[in-house]
């Protein structure tokens, strides 16, 4: 919710951040909170710049968030959406439907936005028939809008513009899960930067993604990049 102070969770929650010139690089590992091993990893073995995304179902789903942020991450949730192929391939009870109602919508935001507290934003897990559903899209962008939240997605919803800010990933880094691709997908989001001033990647916390990432970040600021958090690569809609 937005504070009566005025206050909101998309900058209560982002994880400060200073400039210092350089082409910005920011990076988003999701699918945390269902595997313990895993989103151990994330947490610890990742630069605190990097943002961490937590699957609503997650048990102990509070517990990871906070030791996420005691570690310096930023966190956000994953709003399951309807894919093609839906209900074979079903993202869960409260995946928002293409066809549902803004009172549906509402509805099933309530569950998930109330699942923890401690995160600026939120992001797509699947979705793509999700996103062609302008009455469902727009009624689930007010809604963040209307509590303060950023909705960064993974590419597909075409920077649409909404929610308290927003951000459209420019390269999912694991479509093919090797070091080889993934490294290369990263150097790939790198020269992005380098070009156009900022690039934002996601990725999910399989071990070869967080291995990888570790790596690159780690010399990111010799290569003459900075590693931002993605809530620095977010826009005020209209602003």
């Amino acid at each position: 919710m937005i504070a009566p102070d005025g206050r909101v969770p998309a900058q209560a929650y982002a994880r400060p951040f200073r400039s210092n010139g350089k082409p910005r690089v920011a990076l988003i590992v999701g699918g945390l909170g269902l595997n313990a091993v895993t989103t151990r990893a994330a947490i610890e073995r990742l630069p605190a710049e990097v943002t961490l995304s937590f699957v609503p179902y997650a048990d102990n789903l509070q517990s990871w968030i906070d030791q996420a942020r005691a570690q310096g991450h930023e966190v956000m949730l994953e709003m399951p959406m309807e894919p093609t192929g839906y209900p074979d391939n079903d993202p869960g009870p409260y995946t928002l439907l293409a066809n549902g109602t803004p009172d549906d919508v509402e509805a099933k935001l309530d569950w998930l936005l109330g699942r923890a507290t401690g995160y600026f934003g939120v992001t797509n897990y699947l979705g793509d028939r999700f996103a062609g559903s302008d009455a469902g899209v727009n009624a689930f962008l007010l809604i963040l809008r209307q509590r303060g939240v950023a909705f960064l997605d993974d590419g597909s919803f075409q920077r649409r513009p909404g929610a308290w800010a927003r951000a459209s990933a420019d390269k999912v880094i694991d479509q093919t899960q090797s070091p080889a691709a993934i490294i290369g997908a990263l150097n790939s989001l790198e020269a992005q930067a380098k070009l156009r001033g900022s690039a934002l990647g996601t990725g999910f916390a399989y071990p070869v993604t967080v291995e990888a990432a570790a790596r690159w970040t780690a010399g990111l600021d010799q290569r003459g990049l900075q590693l931002a958090p993605a809530s620095a690569m977010t826009l005020r809609p209209g602003r």
